[in-house]
């Protein structure tokens, strides 16, 4: 951690201006500059923490060894590709760009360039998630039911509910499973916007467990549940109260009482101990050691590429049963 490696953040507004927060304060790291199209909020993160603000983000590519990209998901190829050229080391939010096409070319100009890229799967990183795994890694799973949903808001109004917040659960899912998909099935609509705002799939995968994950922008409740069954207990994680929580059943049984004929169900439940770490902290922690001493990152373009090619899928099977059908409206 001796080495202080310059950085930069591209795009400060609602998820950018913490990848600065974390950037002015992470042990080896130098935040030398932030970019946003927006002058006013470039100047206000920028004077928060005493750094250099920019309008025009190839002016911060000459100062740093390393951005953050937080800008919309349609500027990330452009502002990624002319990052990589500029020799710099890059950490792109999730979605790695707009589309495949886009995403294969930003990950191969990483390997042609020796550079670190790294994708903002910041889930994988989330303590919870990583005693989820402490859990499961003796553990036979069989099924899996992922849940996040949200109220409406205005926040990345650019892209689908499958990309902004499906996609975490996919990612986790398939790091879970680790086997290849044999089917996907999906629903969904547009109820508040012209993007798909509410989407529910089914994946199968080919050595058995199948996975439910519904994403949705519309629901009056915030939702950061995944729960797992396995042949041997029933676990569940909740990214919001950082909990894991373990079912196991130790005795079930029928019994009379009064004439009547009762079911009585005992079992175990155990709470994991989950460690405060904020996620975004430990994903830019890993960043930083990865372009320190040449690492490959934990979420690299490849894992953004098997994430958006089954994202991709689930979008489309649901635009296709949309045809012609009107906002606020589910098939």
């Amino acid at each position: 951690m001796n080495k202080q490696i310059r950085t930069g953040v591209i795009g400060v507004g609602n998820m950018g201006q913490h990848h600065a927060r974390v950037c002015a304060t992470i042990p080896g790291s130098k935040l030398v500059g932030v970019a946003d199209i927006d002058r006013h909020r470039a100047e206000t993160i920028a004077g928060r923490y005493g750094v250099e603000a920019y309008t025009d983000y190839r002016a911060l590519l000459d100062q740093v060894d390393a951005v953050c990209i937080a800008s919309p998901t349609a500027s990330h190829h452009e502002i990624g590709l002319a990052s990589l050229e500029h020799g710099v080391h890059v950490l792109i939010e999730k979605p790695l760009a707009s589309t495949l096409e886009a995403a294969r070319d930003l990950t191969e100009r990483a390997r042609q360039l020796g550079l670190v890229l790294q994708v903002g799967h910041v889930e994988r990183f989330n303590p919870t998630f990583v005693e989820l795994m402490n859990v499961l890694s003796d553990h036979h799973i069989l099924g899996l039911d992922a849940r996040r949903l949200s109220p409406f808001a205005t926040r990345a109004a650019d892209v689908s509910v499958v990309f902004d917040l499906m996609v975490h659960d996919l990612d986790l899912i398939m790091t879970l499973v680790g086997a290849p998909l044999r089917s996907v099935q999906a629903i969904g609509g547009r109820l508040r916007s012209p993007q798909l705002d509410h989407v529910m799939a089914i994946l199968n995968f080919v050595n058995g467990p199948v996975a439910s994950v519904t994403a949705s922008k519309v629901t009056q409740h915030k939702v950061r549940q995944l729960s797992v069954t396995t042949a041997d207990a029933y676990v569940v994680a909740d990214f919001l109260a950082r909990t894991v929580m373990i079912y196991r059943q130790s005795a079930a049984d029928y019994f009379a009482q009064r004439g009547e004929v009762l079911y009585r169900q005992e079992g175990l439940i155990e709470q994991v101990y989950v460690p405060p770490v904020e996620p975004l902290y430990a994903e830019i922690q890993h960043f930083l050691a990865c372009v320190r001493d040449g690492c490959t990152p934990q979420v690299g373009g490849e894992d953004a590429l098997r994430v958006m090619a089954v994202a991709e899928r689930i979008e489309a099977q649901v635009i296709a049963s949309l045809t012609e059908q009107p906002v606020g409206t589910l098939p």
